[in-house]
Protein backbone atom coordinates (compact mmCIF):
# COMPACT_ATOMS: atom_id res chain seq x y z
CA UNK A 1 0.00 0.00 0.00
CA UNK A 2 2.93 2.39 0.88
CA UNK A 3 4.42 1.86 -2.60
CA UNK A 4 1.10 2.67 -4.24
CA UNK A 5 1.00 5.97 -2.34
CA UNK A 6 4.49 6.91 -3.46
CA UNK A 7 3.61 6.11 -7.07
CA UNK A 8 0.41 8.16 -6.92
CA UNK A 9 2.21 11.08 -5.33
CA UNK A 10 4.98 10.99 -7.89
CA UNK A 11 2.39 10.94 -10.65
CA UNK A 12 0.63 13.94 -9.16
CA UNK A 13 3.90 15.85 -8.94
CA UNK A 14 4.86 15.01 -12.49
CA UNK A 15 1.44 15.88 -13.86
CA UNK A 16 1.38 19.20 -12.02
CA UNK A 17 4.83 20.19 -13.12
CA UNK A 18 4.85 18.60 -16.61
CA UNK A 19 7.31 19.25 -19.35
CA UNK A 20 6.95 22.98 -18.85
CA UNK A 21 8.51 22.76 -15.34
CA UNK A 22 11.36 20.59 -16.63
CA UNK A 23 11.96 23.02 -19.45
CA UNK A 24 11.87 25.90 -16.98
CA UNK A 25 14.60 24.26 -14.88
CA UNK A 26 16.72 23.57 -17.96
CA UNK A 27 16.35 27.19 -19.01
CA UNK A 28 17.33 28.33 -15.51
CA UNK A 29 20.47 26.18 -15.60
CA UNK A 30 21.28 27.41 -19.09
CA UNK A 31 21.13 31.02 -17.88
CA UNK A 32 23.88 30.25 -15.33
CA UNK A 33 22.36 32.43 -12.57
CA UNK A 34 23.73 30.75 -9.42
CA UNK A 35 21.50 32.63 -6.99
CA UNK A 36 18.38 31.80 -9.02
CA UNK A 37 19.40 28.12 -9.16
CA UNK A 38 19.89 28.00 -5.40
CA UNK A 39 16.54 29.68 -4.83
CA UNK A 40 14.85 27.14 -7.10
CA UNK A 41 16.52 24.29 -5.23
CA UNK A 42 15.28 25.68 -1.88
CA UNK A 43 11.76 25.96 -3.31
CA UNK A 44 11.74 22.37 -4.57
CA UNK A 45 13.25 21.12 -1.27
CA UNK A 46 10.40 22.76 0.60
CA UNK A 47 7.89 21.11 -1.69
CA UNK A 48 9.63 17.78 -1.11
CA UNK A 49 9.44 18.12 2.68
CA UNK A 50 5.78 19.06 2.40
CA UNK A 51 5.14 15.99 0.26
CA UNK A 52 7.00 13.76 2.74
CA UNK A 53 4.80 15.07 5.56
CA UNK A 54 1.69 14.38 3.51
CA UNK A 55 2.97 10.89 2.71
CA UNK A 56 3.45 10.18 6.41
CA UNK A 57 -0.10 11.34 7.12
CA UNK A 58 -1.43 9.16 4.31
CA UNK A 59 0.56 6.15 5.57
CA UNK A 60 -0.81 6.66 9.06
CA UNK A 61 -4.39 7.00 7.77
CA UNK A 62 -4.04 3.92 5.58
CA UNK A 63 -2.63 1.88 8.47
CA UNK A 64 -5.40 3.06 10.77
CA UNK A 65 -8.23 2.31 8.36
CA UNK A 66 -6.64 -1.02 7.39
CA UNK A 67 -6.36 -1.99 11.09
CA UNK A 68 -2.65 -2.83 10.92
CA UNK A 69 -1.06 0.41 12.24
CA UNK A 70 2.42 -0.09 13.75
CA UNK A 71 2.98 2.67 16.29
CA UNK A 72 6.44 3.75 17.47
CA UNK A 73 7.16 2.43 20.95
CA UNK A 74 8.17 5.11 23.46
CA UNK A 75 8.61 5.59 27.17
CA UNK A 76 7.63 8.77 28.98
CA UNK A 77 8.76 10.69 32.01
CA UNK A 78 6.14 12.49 34.07
CA UNK A 79 7.33 16.05 34.70
CA UNK A 80 7.22 17.03 38.36
CA UNK A 81 8.17 20.03 40.45
CA UNK A 82 11.22 19.40 42.62
CA UNK A 83 14.12 21.15 44.34
CA UNK A 84 17.09 21.78 42.07
CA UNK A 85 20.57 22.71 43.30
CA UNK A 86 23.28 23.66 40.84
CA UNK A 87 26.95 23.44 41.81
CA UNK A 88 30.03 25.17 40.44
CA UNK A 89 32.84 22.66 40.00
CA UNK A 90 36.36 23.74 41.08
CA UNK A 91 39.60 22.16 42.27
CA UNK A 92 41.73 22.96 45.30
CA UNK A 93 44.22 21.62 47.82
CA UNK A 94 43.75 20.94 51.51
CA UNK A 95 45.49 23.37 53.84
CA UNK A 96 45.83 23.90 57.56
CA UNK A 97 46.67 27.11 59.39
CA UNK A 98 48.29 25.06 62.14
CA UNK A 99 51.19 23.42 60.30
CA UNK A 100 54.38 24.92 61.67
CA UNK A 101 58.06 24.27 62.26
CA UNK A 102 59.18 24.73 65.87
CA UNK A 103 62.52 26.47 66.47
CA UNK A 104 64.51 26.73 69.72
CA UNK A 105 64.55 30.10 71.48
CA UNK A 106 68.02 29.69 72.98
CA UNK A 107 71.33 28.13 71.97
CA UNK A 108 72.55 24.93 73.58
CA UNK A 109 72.61 21.16 73.42
CA UNK A 110 69.31 19.36 72.91
CA UNK A 111 69.31 17.54 76.23
CA UNK A 112 66.07 15.55 76.06
CA UNK A 113 63.41 14.83 73.41
CA UNK A 114 60.16 13.72 75.03
CA UNK A 115 57.98 12.94 72.00
CA UNK A 116 58.02 10.71 68.93
CA UNK A 117 56.82 11.16 65.36
CA UNK A 118 53.07 10.62 65.06
CA UNK A 119 52.44 11.33 68.73
CA UNK A 120 49.44 13.48 69.61
CA UNK A 121 50.29 16.36 71.95
CA UNK A 122 48.38 19.04 73.86
CA UNK A 123 48.93 22.78 73.75
CA UNK A 124 51.72 23.70 76.20
CA UNK A 125 53.03 20.14 76.50
CA UNK A 126 56.83 19.83 76.89
CA UNK A 127 58.41 18.49 73.69
CA UNK A 128 62.12 18.85 74.46
CA UNK A 129 64.61 20.54 76.77
CA UNK A 130 67.89 22.32 76.06
CA UNK A 131 70.92 22.36 78.37
CA UNK A 132 70.65 25.66 80.21
CA UNK A 133 74.40 26.02 80.84
CA UNK A 134 74.09 26.38 84.63
CA UNK A 135 71.24 28.86 84.49
CA UNK A 136 69.20 26.74 86.94
CA UNK A 137 71.91 27.09 89.60
CA UNK A 138 72.09 30.81 88.93
CA UNK A 139 68.35 31.07 89.40
CA UNK A 140 68.48 29.20 92.71
CA UNK A 141 71.17 31.58 93.97
CA UNK A 142 69.17 34.62 92.88
CA UNK A 143 66.08 33.30 94.65
CA UNK A 144 68.07 32.92 97.87
CA UNK A 145 69.37 36.48 97.56
CA UNK A 146 65.86 37.70 96.76
CA UNK A 147 64.43 35.96 99.85
CA UNK A 148 67.08 37.64 102.06
CA UNK A 149 66.43 41.01 100.44
CA UNK A 150 62.71 40.56 101.02
CA UNK A 151 63.22 39.80 104.72
CA UNK A 152 65.51 42.80 105.11
CA UNK A 153 63.06 45.07 103.34
CA UNK A 154 60.09 43.91 105.43
CA UNK A 155 61.99 44.50 108.71
CA UNK A 156 63.23 47.89 107.56
CA UNK A 157 59.70 48.79 106.54
CA UNK A 158 58.31 47.96 110.01
CA UNK A 159 61.04 50.02 111.64
CA UNK A 160 60.38 52.94 109.34
CA UNK A 161 56.66 52.77 110.10
CA UNK A 162 57.61 53.05 113.81
CA UNK A 163 59.81 56.07 112.99
CA UNK A 164 62.93 54.03 113.80
CA UNK A 165 65.95 54.27 111.53
CA UNK A 166 66.52 56.54 108.57
CA UNK A 167 64.48 56.86 105.37
CA UNK A 168 67.55 56.13 103.27
CA UNK A 169 67.93 52.71 104.90
CA UNK A 170 64.31 51.91 104.08
CA UNK A 171 64.66 53.04 100.46
CA UNK A 172 67.92 51.10 100.00
CA UNK A 173 66.31 47.91 101.32
CA UNK A 174 63.32 48.41 99.01
CA UNK A 175 65.53 48.99 95.95
CA UNK A 176 67.66 45.94 96.73
CA UNK A 177 64.59 43.74 97.09
CA UNK A 178 63.00 44.98 93.84
CA UNK A 179 66.27 44.57 91.95
CA UNK A 180 66.59 40.96 93.13
CA UNK A 181 62.98 40.23 92.18
CA UNK A 182 63.54 41.60 88.66
CA UNK A 183 66.72 39.57 88.31
CA UNK A 184 64.83 36.39 89.31
CA UNK A 185 62.08 37.09 86.75
CA UNK A 186 64.62 37.78 84.01
CA UNK A 187 66.52 34.55 84.63
CA UNK A 188 63.24 32.61 84.88
CA UNK A 189 62.22 34.01 81.50
CA UNK A 190 65.53 32.99 79.95
CA UNK A 191 65.39 29.58 81.61
CA UNK A 192 61.86 29.05 80.23
CA UNK A 193 63.34 29.24 76.72
CA UNK A 194 65.30 26.08 77.44
CA UNK A 195 62.03 24.14 77.34
CA UNK A 196 60.36 23.64 73.95
CA UNK A 197 56.57 23.42 74.26
CA UNK A 198 53.72 22.69 71.83
CA UNK A 199 52.18 25.96 70.56
CA UNK A 200 48.86 24.20 69.91
CA UNK A 201 47.31 20.75 70.14
CA UNK A 202 48.17 18.52 67.22
CA UNK A 203 50.37 15.70 65.97
CA UNK A 204 54.17 15.63 65.84
CA UNK A 205 54.68 15.12 62.13
CA UNK A 206 58.48 15.14 62.18
CA UNK A 207 61.27 15.08 64.79
CA UNK A 208 63.97 16.92 62.87
CA UNK A 209 66.81 17.16 65.44
CA UNK A 210 68.10 14.25 67.52
CA UNK A 211 68.92 14.31 71.18
CA UNK A 212 72.44 15.66 71.76
CA UNK A 213 72.39 18.02 68.78
CA UNK A 214 73.58 21.58 69.33
CA UNK A 215 70.80 23.97 68.34
CA UNK A 216 70.36 27.75 68.17
CA UNK A 217 67.61 30.20 67.21
CA UNK A 218 67.15 30.94 63.52
CA UNK A 219 66.82 29.13 60.16
CA UNK A 220 68.29 25.67 59.90
CA UNK A 221 67.63 24.76 63.53
CA UNK A 222 64.10 23.40 63.24
CA UNK A 223 63.47 20.81 65.92
CA UNK A 224 59.87 19.65 65.24
CA UNK A 225 57.05 19.95 62.74
CA UNK A 226 53.63 19.95 64.39
CA UNK A 227 50.35 19.71 62.48
CA UNK A 228 46.77 20.07 63.64
CA UNK A 229 44.65 17.85 61.36
CA UNK A 230 41.36 18.86 62.98
CA UNK A 231 41.49 22.42 61.60
CA UNK A 232 41.66 21.68 57.85
CA UNK A 233 40.30 23.88 55.07
CA UNK A 234 40.35 24.33 51.30
CA UNK A 235 40.91 27.61 49.52
CA UNK A 236 39.71 27.91 45.91
CA UNK A 237 39.65 30.70 43.34
CA UNK A 238 36.15 31.54 42.10
CA UNK A 239 35.61 33.58 38.87
CA UNK A 240 34.36 37.10 39.59
CA UNK A 241 31.11 36.59 37.65
CA UNK A 242 29.96 34.30 40.52
CA UNK A 243 30.45 37.04 43.11
CA UNK A 244 26.69 37.41 43.68
CA UNK A 245 25.97 33.66 43.83
CA UNK A 246 28.82 32.28 45.95
CA UNK A 247 28.27 33.56 49.48
CA UNK A 248 29.17 32.69 53.05
CA UNK A 249 27.01 29.90 54.48
CA UNK A 250 26.11 28.25 51.16
CA UNK A 251 26.48 24.49 50.79
CA UNK A 252 29.76 23.02 49.53
CA UNK A 253 30.61 19.42 48.64
CA UNK A 254 34.24 18.29 48.77
CA UNK A 255 35.29 15.08 47.01
CA UNK A 256 38.70 13.51 47.60
CA UNK A 257 39.58 11.28 44.60
CA UNK A 258 42.40 9.51 46.44
CA UNK A 259 40.17 8.61 49.41
CA UNK A 260 36.98 8.13 47.37
CA UNK A 261 35.17 10.11 50.05
CA UNK A 262 32.85 13.13 49.93
CA UNK A 263 32.39 15.67 52.73
CA UNK A 264 29.45 18.10 52.87
CA UNK A 265 30.20 21.42 54.52
CA UNK A 266 29.48 25.16 54.12
CA UNK A 267 31.42 28.15 52.85
CA UNK A 268 33.16 29.78 55.82
CA UNK A 269 34.55 32.91 54.20
CA UNK A 270 34.60 34.72 50.85
CA UNK A 271 37.39 37.07 49.86
CA UNK A 272 36.93 40.81 49.51
CA UNK A 273 39.60 41.22 46.83
CA UNK A 274 39.49 40.42 43.09
CA UNK A 275 42.86 39.15 41.92
CA UNK A 276 43.65 41.15 38.75
CA UNK A 277 45.79 38.32 37.32
CA UNK A 278 42.97 35.76 37.12
CA UNK A 279 39.86 37.91 37.84
CA UNK A 280 38.87 35.66 40.75
CA UNK A 281 38.21 35.90 44.47
CA UNK A 282 39.11 33.32 47.10
CA UNK A 283 36.66 31.17 49.03
CA UNK A 284 37.57 29.29 52.20
CA UNK A 285 35.80 26.02 53.01
CA UNK A 286 36.36 24.19 56.33
CA UNK A 287 36.84 20.43 56.11
CA UNK A 288 35.95 18.27 59.13
CA UNK A 289 38.53 15.53 59.66
CA UNK A 290 37.19 13.24 62.37
CA UNK A 291 39.16 10.12 61.36
CA UNK A 292 42.36 11.98 60.42
CA UNK A 293 42.54 10.64 56.84
CA UNK A 294 42.60 14.09 55.25
CA UNK A 295 46.13 15.45 54.99
CA UNK A 296 47.55 18.86 54.04
CA UNK A 297 48.06 19.38 50.27
CA UNK A 298 45.60 16.57 49.42
CA UNK A 299 43.86 17.28 46.09
CA UNK A 300 40.11 17.85 46.27
CA UNK A 301 37.25 18.55 43.86
CA UNK A 302 35.00 21.26 45.28
CA UNK A 303 31.34 21.82 44.32
CA UNK A 304 29.89 25.16 45.44
CA UNK A 305 26.14 25.78 45.40
CA UNK A 306 25.63 28.82 43.12
CA UNK A 307 21.92 28.38 42.24
CA UNK A 308 18.83 26.79 43.82
CA UNK A 309 15.20 26.51 42.74
CA UNK A 310 12.66 24.78 44.96
CA UNK A 311 10.06 24.64 42.15
CA UNK A 312 12.09 23.37 39.22
CA UNK A 313 11.10 20.98 36.45
CA UNK A 314 13.97 18.82 35.21
CA UNK A 315 14.24 16.86 31.98
CA UNK A 316 16.99 14.53 30.72
CA UNK A 317 19.43 16.30 28.43
CA UNK A 318 19.25 13.35 26.01
CA UNK A 319 15.62 14.10 25.02
CA UNK A 320 16.26 17.71 24.01
CA UNK A 321 16.68 18.49 20.30
CA UNK A 322 17.35 21.71 18.43
CA UNK A 323 15.74 23.00 15.23
CA UNK A 324 17.26 25.03 12.41
CA UNK A 325 16.38 28.26 14.19
CA UNK A 326 18.37 27.25 17.27
CA UNK A 327 15.26 26.62 19.36
CA UNK A 328 15.31 23.70 21.76
CA UNK A 329 12.36 21.35 21.93
CA UNK A 330 11.10 18.08 23.37
CA UNK A 331 8.18 15.82 22.52
CA UNK A 332 5.37 15.23 24.98
CA UNK A 333 2.61 12.65 24.77
CA UNK A 334 -0.88 14.23 24.56
CA UNK A 335 -4.42 13.02 23.89
CA UNK A 336 -3.62 9.75 25.59
CA UNK A 337 -6.15 6.93 25.22
CA UNK A 338 -5.21 3.78 27.11
CA UNK A 339 -1.57 3.23 25.98
CA UNK A 340 -1.79 5.35 22.82
CA UNK A 341 -1.04 9.05 22.49
CA UNK A 342 0.01 11.75 20.05
CA UNK A 343 3.55 13.19 19.98
CA UNK A 344 3.49 16.95 20.33
CA UNK A 345 6.54 19.15 19.89
CA UNK A 346 7.15 21.69 22.67
CA UNK A 347 9.59 24.56 22.33
CA UNK A 348 11.33 24.97 25.69
CA UNK A 349 13.68 27.38 27.42
CA UNK A 350 16.42 25.69 29.42
CA UNK A 351 18.32 26.89 32.47
CA UNK A 352 21.26 25.36 34.29
CA UNK A 353 22.29 21.73 33.86
CA UNK A 354 23.56 19.36 36.53
CA UNK A 355 24.64 15.85 35.67
CA UNK A 356 22.34 14.36 33.02
CA UNK A 357 19.41 16.69 33.75
CA UNK A 358 18.66 20.27 32.74
CA UNK A 359 16.15 22.73 34.15
CA UNK A 360 13.18 23.49 31.85
CA UNK A 361 12.20 27.10 32.54
CA UNK A 362 9.30 27.26 30.05
CA UNK A 363 7.41 24.92 27.75
CA UNK A 364 6.77 22.05 30.18
CA UNK A 365 4.24 21.94 33.00
CA UNK A 366 3.95 19.61 35.96
CA UNK A 367 2.31 16.35 34.92
CA UNK A 368 3.30 16.55 31.22
CA UNK A 369 4.48 13.22 29.82
CA UNK A 370 7.86 13.92 28.25
CA UNK A 371 8.85 11.28 25.69
CA UNK A 372 12.17 9.76 26.77
CA UNK A 373 13.02 6.57 24.87
CA UNK A 374 12.19 7.18 21.22
CA UNK A 375 12.35 10.98 21.49
CA UNK A 376 14.79 11.18 18.57
CA UNK A 377 12.65 9.16 16.17
CA UNK A 378 9.09 10.44 16.64
CA UNK A 379 7.56 13.21 14.52
CA UNK A 380 5.16 16.04 15.24
CA UNK A 381 1.57 14.76 15.39
CA UNK A 382 2.64 11.11 15.13
CA UNK A 383 0.69 8.46 17.00
CA UNK A 384 2.83 6.58 19.52
CA UNK A 385 2.40 3.67 21.89
CA UNK A 386 3.59 4.23 25.46
CA UNK A 387 5.35 1.32 27.09
CA UNK A 388 5.67 2.79 30.57
CA UNK A 389 5.73 6.12 32.41
CA UNK A 390 8.45 6.97 34.93
CA UNK A 391 7.36 9.21 37.78
CA UNK A 392 10.24 9.12 40.31
CA UNK A 393 13.43 9.46 38.28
Amino acid sequence: MRKICYVLTAAIVLSSCGDKSAASIEDLIAQGDLEAIRAKKTEISGQQKNLETQLQQLDSAIATFAGNEKLPLVTTLAAKVQKFDHFLELQGDVKTKQNVLIYPEMAGTLQRVYVKEGQRVRKGQTLASIDDGGMSSQLAQLKTQSALAKTTFERQKRLWEQKIGSEIQYLQAKATYEANENAVKQVQSQLGKSTIRAPFSGIIDDVIKDQGTVVSPGPGSEVFRIVNLSEMYIEVDVPENYLGEIQKGKEAKVFFPVLGDTVTTKIRQTGNFINPSNRAFTVEIPVPNKNGNIKPNLTAKVSLNDYSNSNAILVPQGVISENASGEQYVYVAVDMVEERAVAQRRIITTGKAQGSFVEALTGINEGDLVIKEGARTVKEGQNVQILNTVTDE
